[in-house]
């Protein structure tokens, strides 16, 4: 199922008037899109992450919905995380840097 980017939710205003319920709402739309397709995707991850930061941050929001968006927020940084592709280690560079240090090798 793809997503309406469309709808009035998307269209709201990302900065000015905090609305509340319009940023919940727009999360669980979006939470509900995303393992629609059988499996899920780390932009859409992302995205849910930070709306749910963003609502944990907004004052006035009652403790329990502050507490429930902020850890989340942390459960969803998890799935991107575990989401990212590995980050290659260059052992090479830092070899071809640390050889350049040392003194060449005497040929007997």
């Amino acid at each position: 199922m793809a997503i309406d980017h469309t709808d009035p939710i998307y269209l709201a205003p990302a900065q000015g008037g905090q609305q509340p319920e319009l940023m919940l709402s727009a999360v669980l739309h979006l939470m509900s899109h995303y393992t629609a397709d059988g499996k899920g995707c780390v932009k859409l991850a992302s995205v849910i992450e930070r709306h749910l930061k963003a609502l944990a941050a907004l004052p006035g929001l009652s403790p329990v919905l502050t507490a429930t968006c902020q850890q989340l927020s942390e459960q969803w940084a998890g799935v991107v995380e575990r989401s990212l592709p590995p980050v290659k280690k260059d052992d090479g560079f830092l070899a071809r840097l640390m050889a350049r240090g040392r003194p060449a090798a005497q040929v007997a």
